[in-house]
Formats: C-alpha cells, sequence, structure tokens
C-alpha cells in the first residue's frame, strides 16, 4: 500500500514536471529552439562521429568472439582488483578512448549475453564511466582554459580516481545473494590457448556470417546514437528554460549557503548547477567564471566530469533498462568518483603538477603555494597555511578511501597467499 501511494506522488509530481516545461517552451520559444540547435550542433560535430567508430567496432569484436578471449587473458588481473571478470578490461578500454555512454553499451551488452552477473555489472559500470582523454585536454583544457597544462593534471586525477572507485567498489555487493554464476574458461593448459579456444567457440555460438554482422553493427549502433542525440537535445533546451525562468537560481540558493560556508567562490553556483545537469555546459560555465581562483575552478570541473551530469546518467539508464543492472550504485560511484577527483585535483596541484597551468593562467596571487616552496618553507607549512576548510575536507575523505582501498586489497591479497600455500586435506 505504501509503495502504491509512493508511486501515485512520484507520478503526479513527473505530470506537474512536464507540464510546466511544456508550458516554459511555450513562453520561450525562441530560446528553446536555440538551445535546441545548439544541443543538437553539438552531437552533429562531435558526438556522432566521435562515437560511432567505437560503437560499431564493439559491436563486431563481441560478435567475433575477441571480446570472450580477451576475458581470459586478462581475467588473473581484473578479477583481483576490481571483482569483475577479464571482460571487464575491454569495456573500460573502450570507454577510456571513446568516453560516456560507450562503458554502458558494452556492460549491457555484456549482461544481456550472460558474460557478467548482475553484481559484477554494477561493479563494472561503476569505475568505467569515464570520460575520454581528448576532451578533457582538447575541449576542456586547451579549448576552455586555454592551457594544455591543465589537461594533464585533470586526467591524471580522472583516471586515478576511477580506479580508486573500481577498487572501493569491490565490496558492493559481497552480503548479497549471488545471481545466476557465470560461466569461466578453466584448464590447465596454456592461458593463450585457452583463450583462442573461447574465441572460435563464441565464433561458432554467434554463427551470423561476416556482412550480416557488420550491418546490424551499424544498425544498432545508428540507434544508439540517435537515442544519446535526444537526451543531449532536450537537457539542452532544459538547462536553457530553468536559467531563463529564474528556477535555476532558485535551486541554487542551498549551494550558495554551503559555498559560503566553506569559503568557496559564489561566482562558482550557476557552473555547479549546470555541470550536474550537463558536463559540457557545467565545465565551459566554469572556465569562463575568471574572478574565482584557479584553483577552485580545476576543482569543480573535475568534479564536474567524474560526475558526468544528469544527461549521461539518462543515456546510462535507457541502455541497460533491459537488463537487472540497478542505477542506484551507479549514482553512488558517480558521485564518490567526483569528491575523489576533486580532491585530487587539490593534492596534485599542490604537489606541483598545476605550476605550469598557475603560469599559463598568469594567476599567481591564487598559487601562493609555491611562492612559499620558492622561498624554502617545507611542505607541510605550505599544506597548513594554504589548504582552505573545503580542500581539508576533501582532503580527509580521500585519504581515508585511500586507507580503506590499500587495506581491503592487502586483505585480498593475504587471503589469496593463504589460499595457494595451504598443507592438502588428508
Amino acid at each position: 500500500m505504501a509503495q502504491r501511494r509512493r508511486d501515485q506522488w512520484s507520478t503526479v509530481l513527473l505530470g506537474l514536471a512536464v507540464i510546466v516545461f511544456t508550458l516554459a517552451l511555450v513562453i520561450y520559444p525562441e530560446q528553446g529552439f536555440a538551445a535546441g540547435i545548439a544541443g543538437l550542433k553539438v552531437f552533429w560535430d562531435i558526438v556522432f562521429p566521435s562515437l560511432l567508430p567505437f560503437f560499431i567496432l564493439a559491436e563486431l569484436m563481441l560478435g567475433l568472439g575477441v571480446v570472450r578471449g580477451l576475458g581470459v587473458l586478462l581475467e588473473p588481473l581484473m578479477r583481483p582488483l576490481f571483482g569483475v571478470p577479464g571482460i571487464g578490461a575491454f569495456a573500460l578500454s573502450m570507454g577510456l578512448a571513446a568516453g560516456y555512454p560507450m562503458d554502458a553499451v558494452i556492460t549491457a551488452r555484456f549482461r544481456e549475453q550472460g558474460l557478467c552477473s548482475r553484481i559484477e555489472g554494477e561493479r563494472l559500470l561503476a569505475f568505467t564511466n569515464t570520460a575520454d582523454p581528448l576532451f578533457m585536454i582538447g575541449a576542456v583544457a586547451v579549448g576552455m582554459f586555454k592551457s594544455a597544462a591543465v589537461g594533464g593534471l585533470l586526467a591524471i586525477a580522472h583516471y586515478v580516481s576511477a580506479f580508486l572507485v573500481g577498487v572501493s567498489f569491490k565490496l558492493w555487493g559481497r552480503r548479497e545473494n549471488r545471481t545466476e554464476p557465470v560461466e569461466q574458461v578453466r584448464g590447465r593448459g596454456s592461458i593463450l590457448i585457452r583463450a583462442l579456444t573461447e574465441v572460435f567457440k563464441a565464433r561458432q555460438e554467434d554463427g551470423r556470417p561476416f556482412g550480416k554482422l557488420l550491418r546490424e553493427a551499424v544498425t544498432e549502433s545508428i540507434m544508439t546514437l540517435l537515442m544519446i542525440c535526444g537526451f543531449i537535445v532536450f537537457f539542452a533546451v532544459m538547462i536553457d528554460i530553468l536559467r531563463l525562468s529564474g528556477l535555476l537560481a532558485l535551486i541554487g540558493l542551498p549551494f550558495v549557503f554551503l559555498y559560503h560556508l566553506f569559503g568557496i567562490d559564489t561566482s562558482l553556483v550557476h557552473p555547479t548547477l549546470a555541470g550536474v545537469l550537463e558536463i559540457d555546459i557545467g565545465s565551459a560555465q566554469t572556465a569562463a567564471v575568471t574572478q574565482a581562483p584557479i584553483l577552485q575552478r580545476l576543482a569543480l570541473v573535475s568534479g564536474i566530469i567524474a560526475w558526468s551530469g544528469l544527461a549521461v546518467h539518462a543515456q546510462v539508464a535507457s541502455v541497460i533498462t533491459n537488463t537487472d543492472i540497478r542505477m542506484t550504485p551507479y549514482f553512488l560511484a558517480r558521485f564518490l568518483h567526483a569528491i575523489l577527483a576533486a580532491g585530487l585535483t587539490v593534492l596534485l596541484y599542490f604537489l606541483g603538477i598545476g605550476k605550469a597551468a598557475a603560469h599559463a593562467f598568469a594567476v599567481l596571487p591564487a598559487f601562493t603555494s609555491f611562492q612559499m616552496a620558492n622561498s624554502g618553507a617545507p611542505w607541510w607549512h605550505i599544506w597548513w597555511t594554504d589548504l582552505s576548510v573545503w580542500g581539508w575536507a576533501i582532503a580527509c575523505l580521500l585519504t581515508l578511501s585511500l586507507m580503506l582501498s590499500l587495506m581491503f586489497t592487502l586483505r585480498r591479497g593475504f587471503r589469496i597467499v593463504a589460499w595457494h600455500v595451504r598443507l592438502p586435506r588428508r
């Protein structure tokens, strides 16, 4: 009864939100049209040409059995580190190369083909959801911040924090009942022979001629990209309507209070809200707020990229809708990834990687730690004097996550060693 009442209330609220948004489009038709054209331009100029080849290649590699072979080769690496099968390395590598939401598409395909369990799919989706290096270095660093040094800083923080999220999410689902066991290739022969055997077996099970496989790969990739295009255009229009109607400023009032409390420039509130909704718009608006300190801007952009925006989350939800993979662990992972990425950005900035970025920006007053370092002050004094309250909070969370991840990894390693050296029973 309570669940039914909650469903009724959610239906009413969603219906009202849709009605309000429709009326806003009637009130602001020209602005909505312009925002839609801008979103469509982003899709056609950037998203479509960059993702289409990767989508087609991923479908071909799945159909040809190459992914199954890679899974056998990489099982000894992925299973101890992240608690996922070896095929997870394929989703990780394709996500690194193509960015959002490539990893979700591949993970959904794994689950549909029974190559991973539900818990393994949720773990995999938690840490493979990464931005591609071209976006961070080319679009954000060079295009928005006008400094290539920023790209290296953001990329290192982004990928290291994604690795930490993956290690941490080994704990996810340990107490739940196991779903159907995923068949694993075992044997005493060479791992290369077992991998080739699995490739041939997977290809035989698929059975489609290469021409048909290529046609279906192109068709499914185009359909997925058209769905992504719809989400990009919809969220671009929604963000502009929220800004014009003043609702965005109303939603930002709690952020203003929090930013005042932690000493963060309040001019970053609007970019933060835009970044919560859409990654590209939020990153661009953060880079444009030149009056805010560079460290705060870099930390915010790093967090926005790791969070990836509700537009990407909607794309991921639509991709995995035919599977039993849940969105709750995905949201938790994105939140943790954003915190870790922002914290690592602050840490790397003070350790010296951001020095070149500071010179490129010519904002040396915001980079007083390096002035103190040149004057001979010890590094701990630099941290004590320059790191703000919000920086200390993020640093503490980062340290705690590192300790937990290291402790769990060592514990797992000791268990593996003990299992291998235990005496046989008599």
